[in-house]
């Protein structure tokens, strides 16, 4: 086992980076929202619809350049 010092604010090694990303690129851009519960109902769409699209997550890991390995 090797353990890999990060610097403390790394946000180009953080795959949830790329999510953030592609959700105000898709599900938040060009919305006028109405009221607060709106935004919050668009912020917990986009993951859902993102968690069955697997080349957009491993997408978002490959950024990174980090692997995952099975322990």
């Amino acid at each position: 086992m090797a353990i890999y010092y990060l610097p403390p604010y790394a946000p180009d090694l953080n795959p949830v980076e790329g999510i953030w990303s592609l959700l105000r690129r898709g599900w938040l851009s060009n919305v006028a929202f109405s009221a607060p519960e709106h935004l919050v109902q668009r912020i917990r769409r986009g993951p859902r619809h993102i968690q069955y699209r697997s080349d957009l997550i491993g997408g978002c890991l490959a950024e990174t350049g980090l692997t995952i390995r099975p322990a």
